[in-house]
């Protein structure tokens, strides 16, 4: 006679609204590791969750107004929600509006979260049945993964108040960093986009103290770093890196074709008055210098940076020099932002507001120079042959790829129209490129 056997009771779920930049994802994938290894199961809508995390962004008046609604509608529709992130940090402005909330922890609280999780419904767990991979749970496609290699930020930006959300730099063990790249690499992940809020400042805090990885000790070091994530056989992608002196050491990974030639480096201005009153350093023709340096060394360097118009006290004179250094760096990648006030903000208090109008404007005519410089850089690639990653298969549009030129979701794409064979997520082929737009390129398979 036969028995049945009871399928395993469903654990508790839990919804997650995720909003903010890749460092947010990257809570948020420790949250939903974490709720995973303790048997509880995601939600994909409001009405089967038993409650709603909300995992908030709190740098732009913007963002925080988002942030804000979506704590309201997790409210409306579910009504039990716990709120985290870096809108967190200031509780009484979450529960001054939503005194309804269960819980608000700040950023990286990941132990506040699930205390607070346990509060509202305690989890179930059963050990042979709940398996959670070494590398984690995800939230990007399986082929790339956001590498977070630190928390916080000594910088004090007058137009930032990251290091009031998120604290001072703290760095990871290198070892531990390595690590899970390593069971990233090993879970399928073609492509690790190291993030930070500084990477160049990487291991300053542990005063560069070194672990053993793989048989060899490794500094907490930005280019130890790099060399050993080089050694995986992935893409590695720097983000945010700060143009200190020894970013020189990381360009001969680059060209041995040990971490991909692009930099992500986040100049905001040009002006020496406006950087000054940003407090950022700005001597931007040694800038100019060591940006012919790297490229003659890797000569198919990418860069990318982010600027912003419109800072108070920043004149029309400013402006130009500004457009002046965007026409010397010719830059592959851009994004600009209209200067928009920060609540907690020291450049709140500064002089000269820019009026709205005059921000538009200097914004349209940034960008109308910016695509002129990529439109003429994306030419030049025209019968080129690079090596893609492919992103997504559409059946529309064709294949969806990546260069190393471009980091997801923020830069270009690569887009093959009519592939000679099958291809999968993740894969990485090579395409010669027939076509250029302003922003993307065209091409077929090899």
């Amino acid at each position: 006679m036969s028995k049945s056997v009871a399928a395993p009771k469903a654990g508790p779920k839990v919804g997650l609204v995720s909003l903010g930049c890749p460092k947010a994802l990257v809570d948020s994938e420790r949250i939903v590791t974490q709720l995973k290894a303790e048997g509880y199961e995601i939600s994909p809508d409001y009405a089967g969750a038993d409650v709603v995390v909300v995992n908030t962004c709190g740098f732009l008046d913007s963002a925080r107004a988002e942030s804000l609604d979506a704590i309201g509608e997790a409210l409306a529709e579910n009504g039990k929600v716990i709120v985290t992130g870096c809108l967190g940090a200031t509780p009484d402005l979450i529960l001054s509006q939503y005194p309804n909330v269960l819980a608000v922890t700040g950023p990286h609280r990941y132990e506040q979260v699930m205390t607070a999780v346990h509060g509202v419904v305690p989890p179930r767990h059963d050990p042979f049945l709940d398996l959670v991979p070494p590398a984690g749970v995800k939230l990007t496609p399986r082929h790339y993964a956001y590498l977070k290699i630190s928390e916080g930020c000594n910088h004090r930006c007058s137009f930032c108040i990251i290091p009031q959300l998120r604290g001072d730099l703290v760095s990871r063990p290198i070892d531990e960093v390595l690590r899970e790249a390593e069971n990233l690499v090993n879970g399928g992940v073609r492509e690790l986009l190291v993030i930070s809020q500084d990477t160049s400042a990487y291991g300053v805090d542990l005063r560069h103290k070194g672990a053993e990885w793989r048989g060899r000790e490794r500094r907490a070091h930005m280019t130890d770093l790099a060399a050993g994530l080089g050694e995986l056989g992935a893409w590695v992608r720097l983000h945010y890196v700060y143009p200190y002196p020894h970013v020189d050491e990381v360009i001969p990974l680059m060209a041995e074709g040990k971490v991909l030639p692009y930099l992500d480096i986040p100049f905001q201005h040009a002006s020496a008055s406006v950087l000054k009153a940003m407090r950022r350093p700005g001597n931007q023709e040694k800038v100019l210098q060591r940006l012919a340096a790297w490229r003659r060394d890797v000569p198919d360097l990418a860069i990318r940076s982010t600027f912003i118009v419109g800072f108070p006290g920043e004149t029309e004179a400013d402006f130009q020099e500004l457009l002046g250094f965007l026409k010397e760096a010719r830059l592959d990648r851009v994004g600009c932002f209209r200067y928009e006030a920060v609540a907690g903000a020291p450049a709140n208090d500064l002089p000269g507001a820019v009026p709205e109008e005059v921000k538009e404007e200097r914004w349209n005519r940034f960008m109308a120079l910016q695509q002129e410089i990529s439109i003429e850089k994306l030419d030049a690639k025209v019968g080129r042959t690079l090596q893609v990653i492919v992103d997504e298969i559409d059946t529309e549009d064709g294949v969806i790829c990546r260069s190393y030129a471009d980091a997801p979701e923020i830069d270009g794409n690569v887009i093959i129209e009519e592939p000679t064979r099958r291809l999968r997520p993740g894969e990485i082929v090579e395409v010669t490129i027939e076509a250029a737009g302003e922003y993307d390129l065209w091409g077929r398979l090899v």
